[in-house]
Parts: structure tokens; sequence; C-alpha cells
């Protein structure tokens, strides 16, 4: 009985020790980096939207608007690779009758990616689409054309900060930072950040500033 008692009491001891050294010597923290930037590049997502008693002749509506807006869009300057279908539906229109529901005609709509690399003629452009025909607006954004040297900054922020946070944490726990064990990378993004508004001829656009961002992940080997 002693001897298992032992037996247990070493094993335990054992498990104990394994664990302690396997918890306590690494340290995970996040690193974030920022790196400010002026637009160079807007991307709107317009397109038409037409409501019709048929599929087709409400897609018919669509494709003559379409057309016509397409042609504005290249006298505008807008090169054909910086225009995309972004999405293209139609869909039925129910009635609210909630005991009896049945289709009362259809929605067709073509959306457009475009993409405007004069910032200082997106005013102008927006408000000759909307003249030509678009109907639907969904969305504009501010982005640079080449992100790689500001993402290239904000991941060297982002490795520095993770350290600057570890070495901390490591000085008020009493323990001596080690060298690095894992580093990831995490996923950036942009986020707009308006700072200045740009007046074009007939519509006020705000171009403002993005920051260009990254994050990493990143675990140390601590000395006790």
């Amino acid at each position: 009985m002693r001897m298992i008692l032992l037996t247990l009491a070493l094993f335990f001891g054992l498990v104990d020790e394994s664990f302690s050294e396997t918890t306590s010597r690494y340290l995970s923290v996040v690193g974030e980096g920022s790196v400010p930037a002026t637009p160079d590049l807007a991307v709107i997502l317009l397109g038409v939207t037409h409501q019709a008693k048929t599929a087709r002749e409400a897609m018919e509506k669509v494709n003559e608007d379409a057309v016509v807006l397409l042609k504005d869009l290249a006298q505008s300057g807008i090169g054909a690779r910086d225009i995309q279908t972004d999405q293209l539906i139609v869909s039925p229109l129910w009635t609210n009758d909630a005991e009896i529901r049945r289709i009362m005609g259809y929605e067709a709509s073509n959306m457009l990616s475009v993409r405007v690399r004069d910032i200082p003629k997106l005013g102008a452009v927006l408000d000759s689409a909307l003249s030509a025909g678009s109907n639907d607006f969904s969305g504009l954004r501010f982005s640079v054309q080449n992100l790689a040297p500001y993402k290239e900054k904000a991941r060297a922020a982002a490795v520095k900060d993770a350290i600057s946070r570890a070495a901390g944490l490591a000085d008020a726990a009493g323990v001596t930072l080690g060298p690095i064990i894992t580093l990831i990378e995490q996923t950036d993004y942009s986020k707009p950040n308006i700072m200045s508004a740009a007046r074009n001829t007939d519509l006020a656009v705000a171009t403002g500033e993005i920051n260009i961002t990254a994050s990493v992940s990143m675990t140390f080997d601590l000395i006790p």
C-alpha cells in the first residue's frame, strides 16, 4: 500500500513539474500597427434597378439603362479594366398578403463596381452617372493603388508593438523575455478616417485619410 502511494506521489509530482514547465514558459501577445495614407483610388458601387410585371421586361429595362450608363462612364474617362459587373439579379416581388402569397412582379438589378483613379473627378463622375440613369448607389470606399509599402510599414509597426507589450508584461511578472517561438500575421484592413473634403463640380466628396493596418500574434519563451 505504501509503495502504491509512493508511486502515485512520484507520478503526480512529475506531472505537476511537467505541466509547470510547459505552461509557465510561454507568453502570447497581439501587436497592432497603423500607417496613414492619402487615398488615390475610389471604388464606387452603382447601377440600375427596375421593377416590371415580368422578369424579362424588368431585365430589358435594366439592360437598356445599363448600356447608357456604361457609355457615360467611358465618356467620363473610366477605362474598361476599371468597370466590372458586381451583381446581376432578377428576383420575384411578393404580395404582402400572409394567407395567399403570390408573385406581383419582378425586380432586376445590374450593379457595377467602378474604380476611379482620378480622385479630383470623383464628384463629377458620380453626378454624371446618376444623371445618365443610375438609380441605385450602394457604396463608396477609398484606397491606394500601391498598398505594398504601406503594408510593410504597418507590419513592422505591429511587430514592434507586440515586442513592447511582451517586454512590459514580462517585466511586470518578474521574468525575462526569451526568444520568439511563433510569429503569425493576422488579416489587415483599411479604416476610413475622414480628415478633409474635396469639392467637385456638383457633388461634394470627402476623400479624407485611410489607415493601412496590420496585426500580428507573437509567442515568446520566458526565462524564469
